[in-house]
């Protein structure tokens, strides 16, 4: 029996037996930045610390992850700044972003503060971000048996949170509603969870209407970036589709898997009508999670799209096994359509009633010192090992940099009580 598309997705992601809940994880069947480099977790740490500075290092300072599939960031991240998994904290790095002064990196296990004039004998001590952090991973799957137990394991997003909100490729899973433009209007696209086969339902709702006239234009209007009147003043500018990541998918170097970028499937089920994701429930979905906040950071990244260049035939699609596949919501597959990421955007800023910035994923890790060069030559002539070790670390990370692949995610940053300073700044 045909049903909403957004309901078909609920049960075949998230509920039992769903393709997140059961099984080994989602790092089976397709490759994230997580997966790609070390360097996006040591890019990532760097943020955090410097989140900790503008906080001015709090007691407690919480990393929570949002769709933590089995906690793999948050074990690199550990492994970086906690030690836990036995190795040195600077195991992990890339060999390409050295430590900046103050980092997690290079502080001692506690850092004194100066003493009072009044009371020179008296030294208080601060404990270094390595003793605060709190890590959170938030997933609906059962916690994992190797799990270290330094990693906090939970269903929900917890309140309160004083640090930073991670959100690696969470919004894409979000559950939403596909419409079709008819001769009537725009009308839900209705789905069969097991064959994927489409039929068109009822006139969308109004809430949806008026969410579709705002941000995702139809056929018949013209193409405009007025969507959000912040987002000329934020976003990185760049739109077109070479620059926004809508290049074709392509398995990731030293490995089967396929990165997900790609606006859809040439199997995708479909009819002749121009199409839509309805992209309400993102937003819904990230203000909350940005209203989870007390003070401090969220960071969504994922693929995604502007008002001004909406895919005409929408880019739902499949993964499984590490290939893309056609998308039907039986639960044996990842189901995925890209973000409206300017709309994620515009929800989150009026729950934090503060400026966000939207850039590409290639400008926001070598703004955190990620760069991809290549290794001096000379290098190799002085310290061949060196070089090869180096020329290894450069490649990994310009895949997580390349504009056609997982460099031409969005990185959406939105700071909560905190200024737009250096941390959040493109």
């Amino acid at each position: 029996m045909p049903i909403l598309w957004r309901d078909a997705m609920a049960s075949a992601l998230y509920g039992p037996g769903g393709f997140f809940v059961a099984g080994t994880g989602p790092a089976d069947h397709f490759r994230t930045s997580v997966h790609a480099s070390p360097a996006f977790a040591t890019a990532l740490l760097r943020l955090i610390s410097e989140v900790d500075s503008t906080l001015g290092h709090p007691d407690r300072f919480d990393v929570v992850d949002v769709g933590a599939g089995r906690g793999e960031l948050l074990r690199a991240l550990a492994g970086l700044a906690v030690g836990v998994s036995g190795e040195p904290a600077r195991s992990g790095r890339s060999g390409l972003i050295p430590p900046r002064a103050g980092s997690p990196e290079t502080l001692p296990p506690t850092a004194s503060a100066r003493r009072s004039p009044d009371e020179p004998s008296l030294v208080a001590a601060r404990p270094s971000l390595t003793e605060r952090i709190r890590f959170t991973a938030v997933e609906y799957a059962d916690r994992p048996e190797n799990l270290p137990e330094e990693i906090n394991w939970t269903s929900e997003i917890p309140a309160g949170i004083t640090g930073v909100l991670l959100a690696t490729e969470w919004l894409d899973n979000v559950p939403l509603d596909i419409a079709v433009h008819t001769e009537d209007g725009w009308r839900y696209a209705l789905v069969d969870p097991d064959t994927g086969a489409e039929s068109v339902g009822e006139l969308v709702s109004t809430d949806d209407l008026e969410w579709l006239t705002k941000w995702w234009p139809s056929p018949s209007s013209p193409p405009s970036t007025d969507g959000d009147p912040n987002l000329r003043a934020t976003r990185s500018g760049a739109t077109s589709e070479s620059e926004s990541g809508f290049g074709a998918a392509r398995p990731a170097e030293g490995s089967s898997l396929t990165a997900r970028s790609r606006p859809g499937c040439p199997e995708t089920p479909h009819n002749n009508h121009s199409r839509a994701e309805i992209g309400r429930t993102r937003d819904e979905a990230w203000a909350q999670a940005v209203g989870k906040i007390s003070q401090g950071l969220a960071v969504a990244v994922d693929y995604g799209h502007l008002r001004g260049t909406r895919p005409v035939d929408g880019t739902l699609t499949g993964y499984r096994g590490g290939r893309q596949v056609p998308p039907v919501p039986d639960g044996s597959s990842d189901v995925t359509a890209h973000v409206a990421m300017d709309s994620v955007a515009s929800a989150g800023a009026a729950v934090a009633r503060c400026a966000y910035s939207l850039v590409l994923q290639r400008e926001a890790l070598r703004a955190l010192g990620a760069d991809g060069g290549r290794p001096p030559l000379s290098l190799a002539g002085t310290d061949p090992v060196g070089y090869v070790r180096a020329l290894a670390a450069a490649s990994a990370v310009a895949e997580l940099t390349d504009p056609a692949g997982l460099g031409g995610h969005w990185w959406l940053r939105q700071p909560v009580g905190i200024p737009l300073g250096p941390a959040v700044a493109r």
